[in-house]
């Protein structure tokens, strides 16, 4: 009879600890801020008929803030990141002038970022988890709506890391991608955008 008692009890732990745990996992991320820190980056990667291309921003020279919440209508991810154009580095001059050129850098200085939602509350563990999530991208003055696949990890000084992928295209701006010697180089219309954001989070 003791014997029965304890592995009943035992069954029970158990059965309550998966069905509490899971729930206050995704809870602990409802509600709170993030910091983006400077050392974020972003990375856009394309190519030509001739060959490919990669341009980032490698420093976000900006201090700004994430918040994650929950409502009736789904999980909420606000804020806004706005990244200076002039600081695209394609690692050759002649690119990044013209890349520059094409995002209208005199007339729209910065692109924007706005963080709308994601499909569900992230688990902060080392752990690497996939979800999705929809944000506003700003280009040129000309202004979209994506879906965008994210990582999020945590690590041991508790930074959060959110990386962020997307293919956009040239034209989703208006822009026509920039073109060398008569034409004879043309670059692609198709660009991949990757955002990493390093973040910490305000008790």
């Amino acid at each position: 009879m003791l014997y029965k008692n304890i592995l009943w009890s035992c069954l029970l732990f158990f059965s309550l600890s998966s069905f509490v745990l899971p729930r206050y996992l995704r809870s602990v991320a409802a509600n709170k801020r993030w910091v983006i820190s400077e050392n974020s980056s972003l990375l856009v990667n394309g190519s030509t008929n001739i060959n490919k291309f990669s341009c980032g921003i490698l420093a976000y020279d900006q201090t700004d803030t994430l918040t994650i919440g929950k409502t009736d209508k789904g999980v909420t991810l606000s804020g806004s990141i706005a990244l200076g154009v002039q600081s695209f580095d394609c690692h050759n001059s002649m690119m990044t002038r013209d890349l520059r050129k094409t995002l209208k850098e005199k007339e729209f200085p910065k692109l924007h970022i706005t963080f709308l939602s994601l499909s569900r509350l992230p688990e902060l563990t080392a752990q690497p988890q996939l979800i999705k999530g929809m944000v506003n991208i700003e280009i040129a003055g000309a202004r979209k709506r994506y879906e965008v696949d994210y990582q999020i990890t945590v690590d041991v000084q508790k930074v959060i890391h959110l990386v962020g992928t997307r293919d956009v295209n040239f034209s989703d701006f208006n822009l026509i991608p920039p073109r060398k010697l008569g034409g004879m180089i043309k670059t692609n219309d198709k660009l991949s955008v990757e955002f990493h954001l390093n973040m910490t989070a305000l008790d």
